[in-house]
C-alpha cells in the first residue's frame, strides 16, 4: 500500500498544497515551523480521521479560514482508494471513501494503517495511564474492528454508570438493582477487552524486545509489563468490592479504564531512571513493533511516517531503520528534517527511489 498523492486545503500552515509521491521513499526538508510535520499529521489524519498532535478537531484548521480539506489517494493491492477528511466551523467533520461519506468513523479505522514515529511520543513515558492505553487500542484497532466496537459500548456504559453514581450523592439516594445492570454490562465488554490486550501484549512484548536490541546496538534489560485490575478479580467482583469507594467518588474506581503498561530498564522505571537516549529506543522499539504487528495481523504494509527522527536517534540508527527498505520489511516511508545533506545522504544508502520535497 502506498499513498500517490496529496492534496490540501487551509489544513494548519497550508492554504493550498499539492504532492505527487514516490511508492517508497518520501523526504520533507526545510527550517523548523515550515510545516514539515504538518504534512505528516494530514497523511495520518487520512487514516485515522484525527490529528496526532492536536486533537481539538478545529484547532487544525489555518487561522483566517473557517474549513479544511485533505484529500488523498491511496493505492492498496492495485485498488484506488480515495480519501477525503474535511471540517467546517460550527459542522461535524467528515470522512468520505471513494466519494461515500462513512455513517460511523469507526468503519475507516484499519482501511488504511499507518504508524507514525515523533518527538510527542515522549507523552507515552512521561504523561499519565490513558496515553498509554490509547496507544494500545489504537495498534489492537488497526487490525480488530470488534475491539474497537467493545471499547466504544464499554466507554458508553462507564460514562452511564458515572453519572448514575453522580445522581445517587446530588440526590442523596441509592439503588443497587440499577449499578448491578451497569456492573454486569461493563463486566461483559471489560473482560473481552481485557482479554485483548492480554494477549496482544504476549505477542507484542517479544517482538517489541527484538526491536530494542536492534536500535540500541547493546544488551539491556528492558521490560513492558501490562498493569489491570483483572490480573486479580474478575471485573464484576472488583466493581462490587468498590462500590463504596465509588459512591464516595462519584465515578467508576476500577476496570479496564485504568489499565497501564509499565515501561522499565534494568528493573526500574524509565522514566526516572533510562537516560535520554535509552528512552528514545525504547520509544522507537515501540513504535516499530507496532509496525510489525499490524502488518502480521492485518496483512497490510502500514505507511511508516518519521518525524524529526535525527532528533530522536544518531544517524546510524536512522540509516539501519530506514535500510529495512531493502529486505521489502517496510512499505512506503514519509521522513521530515532540517537538514536536506543527512537526510539525501540516509536515503541514498538504501539503493531506493527517492523523492525530497523542500520546503
Amino acid at each position: 500500500m502506498f499513498l500517490k498523492h496529496l492534496s490540501l486545503v487551509n489544513y494548519k500552515s497550508f492554504e493550498t498544497k499539492s504532492f505527487i509521491f514516490d511508492p517508497t521513499i518520501n523526504c520533507f526538508v526545510g527550517e523548523n515551523g515550515i510545516g514539515k510535520t504538518n504534512i505528516l499529521d494530514a497523511i495520518y489524519h487520512l487514516s485515522f480521521g484525527k490529528s496526532y498532535f492536536n486533537p481539538v478537531a478545529t484547532q487544525n484548521i489555518k487561522h483566517g479560514t473557517d474549513f479544511f480539506v485533505i484529500e488523498g489517494e491511496f493505492d492498496k493491492e492495485g485498488r484506488s482508494e480515495k480519501i477525503v477528511c474535511s471540517l467546517k466551523k460550527g459542522a461535524k467533520r467528515v470522512i468520505k471513501r471513494n466519494g461515500k461519506p462513512y455513517d460511523r468513523f469507526s468503519e475507516h479505522i484499519g482501511l488504511l494503517p499507518v504508524v507514525i514515529i515523533s518527538p510527542a511520543d515522549r507523552d507515552l513515558i512521561i504523561e499519565g495511564s490513558e496515553t498509554r492505553r490509547k496507544f494500545m487500542d489504537g495498534v489492537i484497532s488497526q487490525s480488530d474492528k470488534g475491539y474497537l466496537q467493545n471499547l466504544i459500548r464499554y466507554n458508553k456504559i462507564l460514562a452511564q454508570r458515572n453519572s448514575l453514581l453522580k445522581y445517587f450523592a446530588l440526590n442523596q439516594t441509592f439503588d443497587s438493582d440499577t449499578l448491578s445492570v451497569y456492573n454486569d454490562q461493563l463486566h461483559e465488554y471489560g473482560t473481552l477487552i481485557f482479554q485483548k490486550r492480554k494477549a496482544f501484549l504476549e505477542s507484542f512484548i517479544p517482538v517489541f524486545k527484538i526491536q530494542y536490541q536492534n536500535i540500541a546496538a547493546k544488551e539491556e534489560a528492558i521490560d513492558l509489563k501490562y498493569v489491570s485490575h483483572l490480573k486479580e478479580h474478575s471485573l464484576l467482583a472488583a466493581l462490587e468490592q468498590a462500590v463504596e469507594k465509588d459512591r464516595a467518588l462519584q465515578y467508576t474506581s476500577v476496570g479496564v479504564h485504568k489499565d497501564d503498561l509499565d515501561f522499565s530498564i534494568e528493573g526500574f522505571p524509565i522514566k526516572k531512571f533510562g537516560s535520554q537516549g535509552q528512552q528514545k529506543s525504547f520509544l522507537v522499539a515501540l513504535k516499530l513493533a507496532q509496525f510489525h504487528f499490524i502488518k502480521e495481523q492485518s496483512k497490510t504494509t502500514p505507511i511508516l511516517l518519521l518525524d524529526d527522527i535525527f532528533d530522536k536517534l544518531d544517524e546510524r540508527r536512522v540509516a539501519h531503520i530506514v535500510s529495512l527498505v531493502k529486505n521489502e520489511h517496510f512499505g512506503q516511508l514519509f521522513i521530515s528534517d532540517t537538514h536536506a545533506q543527512r537526510t539525501e545522504k540516509v536515503v541514498k544508502s538504501t539503493h531506493q527511489s527517492y523523492k525530497i520535497f523542500t520546503l
